[in-house]
């Protein structure tokens, strides 16, 4: 009997010692501290971490935003886009004159345009000024007695491909403490500019392309450097422009390049597309005979913000509408 208790008594202590060291051996469970509003305690930390933050400008300002600004000021049409893009729209009060998209820009207190109104501007007490490094020509005087009144002004570079359009959404985005949703535009404009590419790459039949970005008399068109060409570069057309930059150009120079598809790009003018069709020669070139003669909206591919690749996409189809079942 007496075997048998100890026995019993060094089981049970054997029982004992193998749960103590599985104890020992299991990492402790901290229990995270939650917030009132649901949130785990350092989350909200990490989520502000981004501010302060320092970024520089077109002309070379460092400018340090302590906090994502509540009141905002755009000077231009692209940056608009963008900020509303981020969802910025109750706190942008203030757009430029030519401010048509999205919709909600139309409501919003009008600036001016080239010639702003700074007092209008100083005024408005903004956070910050969103201007924009193709203004500097005619505004920086003002700009700069923007920046004397205590306003903060960041001059966004002028966009000339879309390497840099991607950077100034995601510029705007850190300023304004929108990373998460500038990385979302980036991401579903590159995909958006891969699928045109992979349509357009099956055109076996390249074609020549002339764009006008005004009328006759003085018709001005994007050659080699321009955002224009490096769209038609990215679908596989040839320009018919071959000079350095932006060129005027004759009439008669176009009905000798006689390009297979002629693209508008202006607005201005009614029935804009008869008008160029029924041009001096004009009944020569293949693009009027095949009736290739197509008007794109200019703010798809002018503005570099957000719908610069829908831009793309219409220059595709108006060139090769048949990659895209049209």
């Amino acid at each position: 009997m007496k075997k048998f208790l100890q026995l019993l008594l060094m089981a049970v202590l054997a029982t004992f010692m193998l749960a103590a060291c599985g104890t020992a051996d299991e990492p402790k469970k901290e229990e995270t501290p939650v917030t009132e509003n649901g949130q785990a305690d350092g989350q909200e930390a990490s989520e502000e971490a981004a501010f302060p933050v320092t970024l520089t400008d077109a002309v070379g300002n460092e400018i340090t935003f302590e906090e994502a600004p509540k009141t905002i000021v755009s000077m231009m049409p692209s940056n608009t886009e963008i900020l509303f893009a981020l969802g910025l729209n109750e706190e942008i009060v203030g757009v430029n004159d030519y401010d048509n998209y999205p919709e909600e820009a139309l409501e919003k207190e009008k600036i001016g345009g080239m010639e702003f109104n700074v007092e209008k501007i100083v005024a408005m007490q903004p956070d910050v000024v969103f201007a924009h490094e193709s203004g500097l020509s005619t505004g920086e005087e003002g700009l700069q007695q923007i920046r004397d009144a205590g306003v903060q002004v960041f001059v966004v570079k002028n966009a000339t491909n879309f390497e840099e359009t991607y950077t100034t959404i995601e510029q705007i985005g850190q300023a304004t403490g929108k990373t998460a949703e500038a990385t979302t535009i980036i991401e579903d404009m590159k995909a958006k500019v891969a699928e045109v590419i992979e349509k357009t790459e099956k055109v076996e039949n390249k074609k020549r392309v002339f764009i006008e970005t005004s009328d006759a008399p003085s018709i001005y068109a994007p050659g080699k450097n321009t955002f224009m060409q490096e769209i038609l570069d990215m679908i596989g057309a040839e320009n018919v422009v071959t000079e350095e930059g932006w060129v005027m150009i004759s009439p008669e120079e176009i009905v000798n390049q006689n390009p297979d598809v002629i693209i508008v790009m202006y607005s201005y003018v009614p029935d804009i597309i008869e008008s160029v069709k029924n041009r001096d020669g004009f009944g020569d070139i293949t693009a009027v005979k095949e009736d290739q003669v197509i008007q794109v909206d200019e703010n798809l591919t002018s503005r570099t913000g957000p719908r610069l690749a829908l831009g793309l996409e219409e220059v595709a189809k108006a060139v090769y509408p048949e990659a895209f079942g049209e």
